[in-house]
């Protein structure tokens, strides 16, 4: 496939510059192998003359055969005074064994004048002899203007000239950058536009997020003449961030339709980016358009009735189309339509008739007022639909339990007694951890495993606490939400009390039990 746009993932370079966003050289390498599943057209896996671990990169993957994309490695231009052929960053470049080479040069004369400390003449050597060096040793050349609109709001002539010297001297692609992520998209339209008007190579844009505006100008960019475009999955970058592709590229795909990766990677983009995020050790951001958790969520009870007769009636496109699902969510806003679908959504067979809804849905009101909140805590939903729709016994009741601590030498440690009761059985269990918590998930789980051996493969995820009424002190509601999973499936669970050892309790009794109403569990046998 040609792409109507190129896409250029600096995801490993320019995304590793984020705030708390590190790779191991392992990690790079997996992320440029689904990068490169994924269909974009060009990996930047880094500078491999600023430090060993790009080196290392780089010598890894000359043993990987990438199918779709073209690994790009990243320097500047030479140094001044100097010529390419001496400057030993330049000599990496090439060394680096990647069949592109993308450089970086200067396009603002405060920066010519003030950071290099040089002249206009010199800095247009420099760009040219880089880029000449480079071309001469067999590379694909990707030229990134620096600060190029900065500096064509202060010196358009200049700054033309600098694209100009890089296109002479054989540069293949031409990115214009928004460095400092400060552009408005009609500045970075009439300026793109200009460059495309005055040069005949191929025009890349690369924006920051720095005022919230970089894909929109990324957008802005490619509409005016720009087939080539920067970023960063789920927009990692510096300061607070680069251009978002995983916005990008569903945008150009389904709003502008252009084409960019293959038509059955689309599917699997939120796929893609929660894969980044589990490589990067963050949590996925449920905010982020199109991949987001929240992305396709719907909350207001008027909204949720209008989704459930036509979908496209507060849905932009299908979700599916990008991997991802349609969330109703359950709140002190919620109408019956939201109780309806979130209970299909969870395996629940109910209607607008069903005799219950009213009254659930007023309990869930209630529960809500006093603390309680479910769009993360499914778990506990789902068993509070299960309770209000049948009558069954739940597979355990926690009769007793107490916590307490004890010194060993200079530590301390927690230990929890819990009494269990499951059908007729009871059992007594006690159990250490390095706080309460932990204690009391011990304590229980050991009372549990032997009716329920199936609970030795949950494991909490994720504990998080909330003061919901700090004015009262000390004697404040807490609200708990524990994340816990099986190793297949990850669920959510909620407790609410004044003291946060019951309410993390309540959490944890939901948890396990959720565990088992999703298994259809039986008494071991």
């Amino acid at each position: 496939m040609t792409p109507d746009v190129e896409i250029y993932d600096t995801t490993l370079r320019d995304g590793t510059q984020g705030h708390g966003i590190s790779f191991s050289v392992a990690d790079k390498l997996r992320i440029a192998e689904r990068l490169d599943a994924f269909g974009v057209a060009y990996i930047e896996g880094g500078w491999p003359g600023s430090n060993p671990k790009d080196v290392e990169f780089f010598r890894e993957a000359k043993h990987r055969t990438f199918k779709t994309a073209r690994l790009a490695a990243f320097g500047s231009t030479r140094r001044k005074g100097t010529t390419a052929g001496e400057d030993d960053q330049v000599k990496l470049l090439v060394e680096a064994g990647a069949p592109v080479v993308t450089i970086f040069g200067k396009t603002s004369l405060l920066h010519v004048r003030e950071v290099l400390q040089t002249t206009p003449k010199e800095n247009l050597e420099m760009i040219a002899d880089t880029v000449r060096y480079l071309k001469q040793h067999g590379k694909f050349v990707v030229y990134d203007a620096e600060h190029c609109f900065d500096g064509f709001k202060e010196d358009r002539e200049h700054a033309l000239a600098t694209l100009k010297a890089a296109e002479r001297a054989g540069a293949d692609v031409i990115t214009l950058c928004d460095t400092n992520g400060g552009s408005l998209p009609g500045e970075v339209a009439d300026i793109t536009r200009l460059a495309r008007a005055s040069l005949t190579a191929r025009i890349g844009i690369h924006t920051h997020d720095d005022i919230g505006l970089g894909v929109a100008n990324a957008l802005a960019a490619l509409e005016v003449g720009a087939t080539h475009v920067q970023g960063t999955i789920n927009g990692y970058g510096e300061r607070t961030g680069n251009c978002n592709l995983t916005s990008v590229i569903p945008n150009l795909q389904f709003k502008v339709k252009k084409t960019c990766v293959p038509a059955e990677s689309l599917a699997t983009l939120t796929e893609l980016s929660q894969f980044v995020d589990e490589m990067a050790n963050l949590r996925p951001n449920p905010r982020l358009p199109w991949v987001g958790a929240a992305a396709f969520s719907h909350k207001g009870g008027t909204h949720v009735n209008a989704v459930q007769k036509v979908l496209r009636s507060y849905e932009h496109i299908d979700p599916s189309t990008v991997g991802n699902t349609r969330h109703v969510l359950i709140s002190d806003l919620a109408g019956r339509s939201n109780i309806v679908l979130k209970a299909r959504e969870l395996g629940f067979d109910l209607t607008n008739e069903t005799p219950h809804l009213r009254a659930l849905l007023k309990r869930i009101k209630d529960l809500e007022h006093q603390g309680y909140e479910f769009e993360a805590a499914d778990g506990s939903l789902a068993l509070l639909i299960s309770r209000a729709l049948t009558s069954a016994p739940p597979p355990f009741t926690v009769d007793a339990y107490h916590v307490s601590m004890r010194a060993e030498g200079t530590s301390s440690v927690c230990e929890a007694t819990v009494k269990v009761r499951v059908g007729a059985d009871r059992a007594h269990t006690v159990g250490d951890g390095d706080g309460p918590v932990n204690a009391l998930d011990a304590a229980l789980r050991s009372a549990l495993v032997t009716f329920y051996p199936q609970l030795d493969n949950v494991r909490l995820t994720d504990y998080k606490v909330r003061i919901i009424d700090s004015s009262a002190g000390t004697a404040a509601t807490t609200r708990v939400l524990i994340q816990s999973s099986d190793g297949s499936s990850e669920w959510g669970t909620i407790g609410v009390n004044e003291n946060i050892i019951e309410a993390s309790l309540q959490a944890l009794v939901d948890s396990l039990e959720y565990a088992l109403t999703r298994a259809g569990s039986r008494l071991a046998e």
